[in-house]
């Protein structure tokens, strides 16, 4: 009785958000209740693609996850670009790269370890997008290191052809992981473990109606990602977050809501290799597709996002892909090194709260 009052109430912040939403309601109060509607919107999207997962194997079902995921990121992005609001926009992208590896994948290592000594998962997996992530690591660094050279040279409007040139480059690598992944080195990244949770107790939803659902949940998704965005930067000034801390913390945990929800239940039936997919390839999915996407859709919006990010958060990005990648690289996981992932983002997340508002908002000379 108690769960499923619980359930309705989440649902009942859906047209409440929609409602605040249309009728231009307070600000604040639309952004909070935004954000809960996210919600159940994304466990709508965790159990489609549990159903797809479980009828085509964990490897497709995670990029499913992943791309119905990192949806709202791309929708959040592209109003908040719209909207001029770049910095956030590069704080959001980096911090949905933060999430997915510390928090996604530390929740999932955690409450799946908890009652067990170990779980396995493939190892090869890990190390593929383990590479991946390296590479969007330099993708972040090489032009914010570049920038900094042509400012110096005078020439800082160079950085619209480096931000280009290394979208594209992201592009072809991340369409080349998929190659790899789905056709010549399928079998030898088949996941270890038990596959088969206590879904199959329950009827298994067709493919048809498990795409129907996703759809659908990814449409609304669209519209309350539209009213969280326009309430989202009045909501921070009034409890004083500065845009760095905003994006990537509060836009991109909101975001990845999908991911934590589906990747944890998956962890605690012992899906270990599904749910670590989803962490892995949400982050690879959104340093290599969704960022240079809108690097190429932010020219036509008329606030050119370039790759030129704050210094915190290329560190950020760096120690999570470090310290996340050295935790697989065994191909097995346990609790306590879940403990150790969402310690880290604690770190992270604190001194980003504390970040000086003149430091956060400092945009790069000549931009």
């Amino acid at each position: 009785m108690v769960k499923k009052v619980v359930k309705w109430t989440v649902y009942a912040t859906i047209p409440v958000a929609l409602f605040l939403q249309f009728t231009h309601g307070n600000m604040v109060a639309r952004f909070i209740f935004s954000c809960l509607a996210v919600l159940p919107v994304a466990a709508w999207i965790g159990h489609g693609t549990e159903h797809l997962a479980h009828r085509l194997g964990p490897t497709y079902g995670a990029l499913l996850n992943a791309t119905f995921g990192n949806f709202a990121e791309m929708v959040i992005a592209i109003f908040a670009i719209r909207a001029g609001l770049v910095d956030v926009v590069r704080a959001s992208l980096a911090g949905a790269i933060v999430a997915n590896l510390l928090v996604v994948a530390g929740f999932a290592m955690l409450m799946g370890g908890w009652k067990r000594q170990t779980q396995k998962f493939n190892a090869l997996s890990g190390e593929v997008q383990g590479g991946q992530l390296i590479l969007a690591v330099g993708a972040l660094l090489v032009p914010a290191l570049f920038f900094r050279a042509a400012n110096e040279a005078h020439h800082p409007e160079l950085i619209h052809q480096v931000s280009i040139g290394t979208s594209i480059i992201l592009l072809i690598c991340y369409a080349a992981g998929l190659y790899f992944s789905f056709k010549t080195h399928k079998e030898r990244l088949n996941a270890i473990g038990s596959t088969h949770g206590e879904i199959e107790a329950l009827e298994l939803w067709s493919v048809k109606r498990a795409l129907g659902v996703l759809f659908g949940a990814s449409v609304l998704m669209a519209v309350v990602a539209e009213g969280l965005i326009h309430t989202a930067e009045q909501a921070g000034r009034a409890w004083g977050f500065n845009e760095v801390f905003l994006g990537f913390v509060v836009l991109a945990i909101v975001g990845n809501a999908a991911e934590h929800s589906t990747a944890v239940v998956l962890a605690m039936r012992d899906q270990m290799d599904t749910a670590l997919n989803i962490a892995m390839q949400s982050s690879v999915q959104i340093a290599l597709f969704v960022t240079p996407v809108m690097v190429f859709l932010s020219y036509p919006l008329g606030h050119p996002l370039d790759l030129i990010f704050h210094g915190f958060e290329l560190l950020a990005v760096a120690l999570a892909v470090a310290v996340f990648s050295y935790l697989i690289i065994n191909g097995e996981s346990n609790w306590f090194e879940g403990v150790q992932l969402l310690a880290m983002y604690a770190l992270i997340a604190v001194a980003i709260y504390y970040l000086p508002t003149a430091v956060a908002a400092v945009k790069p000379a000549g931009h």
